[in-house]
């Protein structure tokens, strides 16, 4: 390499100096720095960024399937070592915070027009990159008692926390459990992209959150979490108007991406959606405590 090709000055001239590659003929290059090759043994298309190795992104083939999605299974899992959890997660600013605060309320106050829906026993975890401002959220507005919500600060990209790197995460639940042999946990990824999802050594049931202000066409890219998520939330409807969004093009794309799978357009801050929602939490929960081995809680 003649390192010219490197940072932003790059010009076609850099760009020839290249030194070729063994086994790859190259193919074109365009003005993003992306050089195209062909794998001349197996006749493959690959690319190189500026410089790096020829590579094809394969390992997401596809932006994923409803039907095939890895689903919870229960057989190995203890509850009563690492309670029922529920993953919430999507992009920055879609409502995932607001969420955690109406389904804290709606599982746990006193007066809900669920009162036989009313857990009293459950617990939080919140994920920042670097503040505890989520879990501190919560706290302020009561959504549960101070010491049933744990903040974990991820200090990198918070996918990494909820799917790579869960380690913070497990044992935050498993002592929350260990504390309080609570019913399930909800637990808020950081905001991410739309290729960000939760393992499922992680989370039992996944709610993935997105709203209409991030433009109708979200659902129709597609991403593990729209995908694969257990449930798909499209998030403040009531703000559809104003940013030129189609509520019913979201839906419909949704239920194309998801092949059936179940979304609920909602509007978490005003209440409008949450207890079909934490509806759908109750019975994956339900679900869960007749094939797991915990049958403490009944």
């Amino acid at each position: 390499m003649t390192g010219h090709g490197h940072g932003h000055g790059r010009s076609k001239v850099d760009d020839e100096e290249k030194v070729p590659l063994d086994g790859f003929k190259r193919m074109m290059s365009n003005e993003d720095g992306i050089t195209y090759y062909e794998e001349i043994s197996t006749g493959r298309e690959l690319h190189a960024h500026d410089g790096l190795k020829p590579h094809s992104h394969d390992p997401i083939p596809n932006k994923g399937s409803f039907l095939n999605r890895r689903i919870a299974t229960y057989k190995n899992r203890d509850f009563s070592e690492r309670c029922f959890t529920v993953g919430i997660g999507g992009p920055v600013g879609t409502g995932k915070t607001a969420l955690m605060l109406q389904l804290c309320r709606y599982f746990t106050k006193e007066g809900t027009e669920a009162s036989h829906e009313r857990r009293e026993n459950i617990v939080a975890v919140t994920n920042d990159i670097f503040t505890k401002e989520d879990g501190e959220f919560l706290a302020k507005h009561e959504a549960l008692p101070i010491e049933r919500i744990r903040a974990v600060e991820t200090g990198g990209c918070p996918h990494a926390a909820i799917r790579e790197d869960i380690g913070a995460n497990l044992s935050e639940v498993e002592s929350l459990t260990g504390k309080f042999n609570p019913e399930f946990c909800l637990l808020e990824s950081g905001g991410d992209n739309l290729a960000a999802n939760f393992s499922r050594e992680l989370a039992d049931f996944i709610i993935y959150v997105i709203d209409v202000c991030g433009g109708d066409k979200i659902p129709r890219k597609g991403g593990p979490g729209v995908t694969q998520a257990d449930l798909l939330i499209i998030n403040k409807k009531e703000l559809a108007d104003a940013v030129g969004a189609s509520v019913d093009v979201m839906t419909r794309d949704a239920d194309a991406q998801r092949e059936g799978g179940p979304v609920i357009v909602a509007s978490v801050k005003t209440g409008d959606g949450v207890r079909e929602i934490a509806g759908h939490i109750l019975k994956a929960y339900d679900e869960a405590m007749c094939y797991g081995h915990a049958h403490h809680h009944h």
